[in-house]
This record gives structure tokens, C-alpha cells and sequence, in this order.
């Protein structure tokens, strides 16, 4: 089981930033994938950013060169910080941890968080 909290969105106008937080239970070297998806309204949840244990990162397109993850191990915490945000960026934020054992696939999320971006 991998409880998560996350923190950290709000409202902020085109062009600011904003920083999430995802806290977990277990160290995060034990999660294979850690990272966010978002949702707006009326659209398909997207991947927008992950890394891996062994410290590999992935980002959606739409966000390459504007958002960055980082984590901190000996807060088994994950961030995610959102330069230069676009309208087109506003969704539900939710952190995600993917494990991989001899038993099981598993996926676990926190509570998601709002993130409006306003022109």
C-alpha cells in the first residue's frame, strides 16, 4: 500500500507558477513510476509528468521545457514545478504510483488538486 498526499495547486494567472507536492508513505525509490496525471473537463486523463526509480523522466509534450520534476528521497517526496502556465493547463492534478512486485501490478493516487490558470 502506498498512501499519497499532495499539495499545492491553486489559482494563478497565464504566464505564472505554481509547485505540487506528492508526499508518500514508502520511500520512493520502492515505487517503480511516480509522477501526475491531469484532467480537464471534457477531456481524456494525460500523463503529464513521471520518474522512475532509477531517476528517468518523462513529460507530456504539451508541457516539455515548462514543467519539471524532482524528488526528494528522504522526504519520499515528488514535485512538480509549472513555469510560464497556459489556460490550456488547467485541470485536476493527481499524483500516481505505480508498483511492480513478484505478486502484483499496482497503482495508487492521491486526492487531486485543483490547478486554474486564468488569462
Amino acid at each position: 500500500q502506498v498512501q499519497l498526499v499532495e499539495s499545492g495547486g491553486g489559482l494563478v494567472q497565464a504566464g505564472g507558477f505554481l509547485k505540487l507536492s506528492c508526499a508518500a508513505s514508502k520511500s520512493i525509490f520502492s515505487i517503480n513510476a511516480i509522477g501526475w496525471y491531469r484532467q480537464a473537463p471534457g477531456k481524456q486523463r494525460e500523463l503529464v509528468a513521471a520518474i522512475t526509480s532509477g531517476g528517468s523522466r518523462d513529460y507530456a509534450d504539451s508541457v516539455k521545457g515548462r514543467f519539471t520534476i524532482s524528488r526528494d528521497s528522504a522526504k519520499n517526496t515528488v514535485y512538480l514545478q509549472m513555469n510560464n502556465l497556459k489556460p490550456e493547463d488547467t485541470a485536476v492534478y493527481s499524483c500516481f504510483a505505480h508498483t511492480i512486485t513478484i505478486a502484483a501490478v499496482n497503482d495508487y493516487w492521491g486526492q487531486g488538486t485543483q490547478v486554474t490558470v486564468s488569462s
